[in-house]
């Protein structure tokens, strides 16, 4: 069932809620950077009909509202997530699942509310990284890079973000267009974003998926939240909140975008985690791996539930 939440500052949340209410465990998914809960549509689909799921669309993504000014920052993507889990699974077990942008969001959230994650049952970082983002060049010259990401920003600085949103709620969601594109316009976006974020095997309608979620995002908030990813994300220690944490650290060997090596640091971090490589899988697993996603989520909840789980080949 799809529906609205609102934020403490007021912007409405676009938020599906799946499974039965009295499910003594919540999944909660977090989708990444210029996504939107769509991203997890295979993913549910292999999850168990007992498991509840909740997954949301970022501020400024999906058919949420965008980001009022200066707050589309990371910390504020935490605080979204902590009063969503607060509001909706007051009681039982949490178990919360990040990819990329998400994952780091799980990361502030262990500075801005450390409580909540001392009381998880589970949590997985699928292909994200916790610092370093402006260091990355994709496996393409560092000149290039940065032209590209100076453009992009200029391009995204000049796009307004909203003031906060009306208090009418039936007016809160929005359904933004993508932009017009040539035909061959369209097909050079298509192959540049299978060549950035997929691996060896992918669907072409998961790249069409993947790039109709980011022509729909708001254009200032994915700015902002660049900026500050690329200027502000360094969360090596705030890791340490989720050693209490069952933990996963899932990544795809060909990943350009939060490479293997990023995962590495989160997993060093986390010694009693499970670190799982996937060779060939780029930066999209909740699309290329999607069965094995949803298999490892079922571990955590598993063993949320004191249940023995079953193996993932």
């Amino acid at each position: 069932m799809a529906d609205i939440f609102r934020t403490s500052d007021g912007v409405a949340l676009n938020v599906v809620d799946t499974g039965p209410e009295d499910a003594p465990t919540t999944v909660v998914l977090a989708h990444g950077w210029t996504s939107d809960l769509r991203v997890w549509d295979e993913v549910v689909a292999h999850l168990a009909p007992h498991v509840r799921v909740l997954r949301y669309d970022h501020r400024g993504h999906g058919r949420s509202a965008a980001a009022p000014r200066g707050s589309a920052t990371l910390p504020r993507l935490s605080t979204d997530l902590a009063e969503l889990i607060a509001a909706r699974v007051p009681t039982g077990e949490v178990v919360v699942v990040g990819h990329s942008m998400g994952g780091m969001t799980m990361m502030s959230l262990a500075e801005t509310h450390p409580d909540l994650v001392a009381h998880l049952a589970g949590a997985m970082f699928i292909s994200t990284s916790a610092a370093e983002m402006a260091t990355l060049t994709f496996g393409l010259p560092r000149p290039v890079v940065k032209a590209f990401m100076n453009r992009r920003s200029r391009s995204t600085s000049r796009s307004t973000t909203t003031t906060a949103p009306a208090d009418d709620p039936t007016t809160d969601l929005v359904d933004r267009e993508p932009p017009k594109a040539s035909r061959a316009q369209a097909l050079a976006s298509l192959a540049f974003l299978r060549w950035l974020v997929f691996g060896s095997t992918f669907r072409l309608v998961d790249v069409r998926a993947a790039a109709d979620q980011l022509a729909r995002a708001h254009k200032g908030t994915v700015g902002g939240l660049q900026r500050d990813i690329l200027r502000n994300h360094s969360r090596v220690p705030a890791l340490a909140a989720y050693k209490a944490v069952r933990t996963q650290v899932l990544v795809g060997e060909a990943d350009r975008v939060t490479p293997l090596e990023h995962a590495h640091v989160i997993a060093r971090a986390l010694p009693d985690t499970e670190f799982v490589r996937y060779p060939g899988a780029g930066h999209m697993l909740p699309y290329e791996r999607n069965r094995e996603v949803a298999a490892r989520i079922l571990r955590l909840v598993a063993k949320a539930e004191g249940k023995v789980p079953q193996a993932v080949v």
